[in-house]
C-alpha cells in the first residue's frame, strides 16, 4: 500500500508540474505537439543550425514536435503549412500524425530495410543536419539502459558518417551519468567540434542533455 501511495503522489506531482509548465502552455498556444519543440528551438537559436534549403533528418521524430519546428523554420514565412524551402524526413518506431511537407517513415532505425527506405527518400542528396531525440525504453537497470542509449547514438553517428555533408551537424539526446563520458568521447572521435547543451526547456531534474557535433572528421 505504501508503494501505491507513493506512486500516486509522484504521478500527482508530475501532473501538477506538467499542467503548470510554461513550455506545455506555450506548445498548446503555438500549435506544437509537445514541449520538446522548445529544446530544439533553443539549440537552433544558440548555434544557428537550421538554414533555408537544407536537407534535415529527424530520428525518433514522434509525436512530431521537432519535425514541426524544422518545417516551420524551412518555410519562407515560418508557416506550419504551405511552401517549404528544404526537406525534412522523419523516422520513428511509433506512428505519427502527418505533418504537411514532412516525409515520414515508420520503422526501426536499426534495421537495414528501414535505412534503405531513408536512403531512397534522400535520392543521393547529402544531409545538412541530423537531429535525434531517440531514447530507448528505459528498464531501470543502469548498465542495460546505458548500453541502449550508446547503441542509438552510435547508430546516429554511423548514419552521419554515411550521409552527412562534411560540414554538417548532428544533434543527439544523451543522458548525464553512466556512459556519458564514453558518448562524449565517441562524438569527439567523429566530429571536429563538439558542444554539450542543456536547454532551459529540459526539466531541471532530468538527466537529459544534448551533444552537438559539427564537421565530420572522416572527410
Amino acid at each position: 500500500m505504501k508503494i501505491q501511495t507513493k506512486s500516486k503522489k509522484v504521478n500527482k506531482a508530475w501532473l501538477n508540474d506538467h499542467v503548470n509548465d510554461p513550455y506545455v502552455k506555450l506548445a498548446q498556444k503555438e500549435g506544437y505537439r509537445a514541449r520538446a519543440a522548445y529544446k530544439l528551438k533553443e539549440i537552433d537559436e544558440t548555434l544557428r543550425l537550421v538554414k533555408p534549403g537544407q536537407v534535415i533528418v529527424d530520428l525518433g521524430c514522434a509525436p512530431g514536435a521537432w519535425s514541426q519546428y524544422l518545417r516551420r523554420r524551412l518555410a519562407p514565412q515560418g508557416a506550419a503549412v504551405g511552401e517549404l524551402n528544404g526537406s525534412v524526413i522523419g523516422l520513428d518506431l511509433l506512428p505519427m500524425e502527418p505533418i504537411e511537407g514532412v516525409q515520414y517513415i515508420q520503422g526501426d532505425f536499426r534495421e537495414a530495410a528501414v535505412l534503405a527506405q531513408l536512403e531512397a527518400l534522400l535520392q543521393g542528396r547529402p544531409v545538412d543536419l541530423v537531429v535525434s531525440d531517440m531514447a530507448p525504453n528505459l528498464s531501470g537497470v543502469a548498465s542495460v539502459d546505458t548500453a541502449r542509449v550508446e547503441e542509438l547514438v552510435a547508430l546516429a553517428i554511423d548514419f552521419c558518417n554515411a550521409h552527412l555533408k562534411p560540414s554538417g551537424t548532428l544533434v543527439a539526446k544523451v543522458f548525464h551519468g553512466s556512459g556519458y563520458n564514453e558518448l562524449l568521447a565517441l562524438f569527439k572521435n567523429n566530429f571536429k567540434t563538439v558542444k554539450p547543451l542543456k536547454p532551459k526547456a529540459s526539466r531541471d531534474r532530468s538527466s537529459e542533455t544534448f551533444l552537438i557535433g559539427s564537421g565530420l572528421k572522416s572527410h
